[in-house]
């Protein structure tokens, strides 16, 4: 069967290595992920360790859109990666990814090197009395503010998907995982306040975040505050009107 293994220059002579790592996926490397969609394992390779994602294998419908139609998972994962690398943006480092084919899009697989990081986004959302919240939340902001200059519209921008390392005392340096869903492009104002609606926002961690974010754009500290809480607030009814429904379905 035909195989794609594309691998970032900085890990070539690693190649032959990565391959072996991806052959012995199933019966090696440590669980970080053992979901019904996808699965990540944590692999050692001599000084390094990285991080295996294996996406679910789609349906024969999907399969063939992947092979013929649009860029599979693992390939945008990886080519997002290298664009936010060179923007200067933070993300675990990409190092390869591989897709196996029969009539469509069988196996695939995305490579990156392990980030040691302290915390991510979610303990924000679940712990109000967080060391250093406000800090990190202010800072967040002017992340997302840079991210949103830069044309990237983080389709996934939602709590699990930022890890967050300090660097020195109180300053907090930002990942973004999770990338396969993306798009760069200009980001006008209401598109920038739709692209934090993911992140659960609570109205204080909104009061926080509001100011650093309007100070930087330009706009109004009212107008940021409301259309931020305009597209959270929506976003929470939605998803949690869907979760009532499934309960009333199981009774």
């Amino acid at each position: 069967m035909p195989t794609n293994f594309v691998v970032h220059k900085n890990y070539k002579e690693q190649q032959d290595r990565l391959l072996t790592l991806l052959k012995h996926f199933d019966s090696e490397g440590e669980d970080v992920v053992k979901g019904e969609r996808n699965a990540i394992k944590k692999f050692q390779m001599g000084d390094e360790v990285f991080n295996i994602k294996k996406f679910k294998t789609p349906n024969a419908f999907q399969s063939l859109v992947y092979r013929f139609l649009r860029k599979s998972k693992a390939k945008r994962s990886f080519e997002y990666a290298e664009r936010l690398e060179n923007m200067g943006i933070g993300t675990p480092d990409p190092v390869a990814y591989y897709e196996r084919f029969g009539l469509g899009l069988k196996e695939s697989f995305y490579i990156s090197k392990h980030l040691d990081y302290d915390f991510d986004f979610r303990v924000l959302n679940h712990n109000p009395k967080w060391p250093n919240r406000k800090e990190i939340l202010e800072q967040f902001a002017a992340f997302t503010f840079n991210l949103h200059e830069k044309g990237v519209n983080f389709l996934d921008h939602s709590p699990g998907n930022t890890l967050i390392k300090e660097t020195e005392t109180g300053k907090y340096d930002f990942y973004l995982i999770d990338l396969n869903r993306m798009r760069f492009e200009t980001m006008v104002f209401k598109k920038r306040m739709h692209n934090f609606r993911r992140l659960w926002l609570s109205k204080t961690m909104i009061n926080i975040m509001s100011p650093v974010y309007a100070k930087l754009c330009g706009y109004t500290e009212a107008e940021v505050h409301h259309w931020m809480t305009y597209y959270s607030r929506n976003f929470q009814r939605k998803v949690n009107s869907k979760k009532l429904r499934r309960r009333k379905r199981r009774k």
